[in-house]
């Protein structure tokens, strides 16, 4: 199903951010189940969307143009996994298609999710902060701390995380954004979701949504991660790698918090009931005392 190509006298009722935003579902053609189930989800809460055909590992072959063995393996410090390249490519094929486009923003969406109600709302809520953010993530796989920094709505916020997040099931990007996913993280030297994670090195700005519209829950068994042990090299890793982390902890760690201090001492900290107050995911809704500048 692609909604864009639908006629209209057959298109549900569309929300009016897919005016503004492109929609892109990245699915497998071998996962019918999954595809069916998020192209409901999507008619559900109104939003267009184009389905991308999903690059399946299964079919690369190595080596690759856009894939550098030797870096991948210095920095992650594992075998190649043909189905982490395959989402890799996939995540930069969005990018270019919007890239050839003309709208604003893209929502970029894995196909292993589920939506919060209120996801098309909240993400207009967030083009209006739109400034503020050259990426926006609407999901992880981490429970690290989310700084909050602004409302969005009346219970959720744009928020800072200081640590590394993993996992890229749904995000939205601007055209500056875009630009590098489909240019400077060529070639691929990590996995999609820790190159993704380092839009700091760029300059670009990513905020988090807290809580989180979207979860990446909805299908325990991930195509990308069934086998995984298989890469791994125990003790042969290559001693690069250590480093390589803890260097790009060091600069995330300051880029993010360098951001999160400049915001609260502006006085742009407007997120309500919640001023020099964050919340974990997970931890009952109850605020936990964080730094407060001065």
């Amino acid at each position: 199903m692609n909604m864009r190509a639908t006629p209209a006298a057959l298109m549900p009722a569309i929300h009016p951010v897919s005016l503004r935003v492109d929609t892109y579902l990245i699915n497998l053609d071998r996962a019918p189940l999954r595809r069916f189930r998020m192209e409901r989800l999507l008619v559900g809460i109104g939003l267009a969307f184009e389905r991308v055909a999903a690059v399946d590992g299964a079919g690369l072959s190595l080596p690759h143009p856009d894939f550098d063995e030797a870096a991948y393996l210095s920095r992650h410090g594992r075998r190649p996994n043909p189905f982490e390249i395959g989402c890799f490519f996939s995540h930069v094929e969005c990018a270019r298609r919007f890239l050839s486009g003309n709208a604003e923003f893209a929502l970029i969406l894995e196909d292993d999710l589920d939506f919060d109600e209120d996801l098309a709302d909240v993400i207009e809520a967030a083009l209006q902060h739109q400034t503020r953010w050259d990426i926006l993530r609407l999901s992880t796989v981490n429970t690290g701390r989310k700084h909050r920094v602004e409302a969005l709505t009346a219970s959720r916020s744009l928020a800072i995380a200081l640590t590394r997040e993993k996992g890229s099931g749904a995000y939205l990007i601007n055209r500056k954004a875009a630009g590098w996913i489909a240019g400077s993280m060529l070639p691929m030297r990590l996995p999609y979701d820790l190159a993704f994670d380092l839009e700091f090195d760029e300059g670009l700005s990513a905020c988090f949504v807290d809580p989180l519209p979207v979860s990446q829950r909805a299908d325990a068994c991930s195509q990308i991660q069934a086998g995984l042990s298989a890469y791994r090299l125990g003790r042969r890793r290559p001693w690069s790698v250590l480093p390589y982390r803890a260097a790009a902890e060091i600069r995330r760690f300051a880029a993010r918090f360098g951001r999160l201090v400049a915001w609260r001492v502006s006085g742009q900290d407007r997120s309500p009931g919640m001023k020099g107050q964050d919340r974990s995911p997970g931890s009952s809704g109850k605020p936990i005392e964080t730094m407060r500048p001065g």
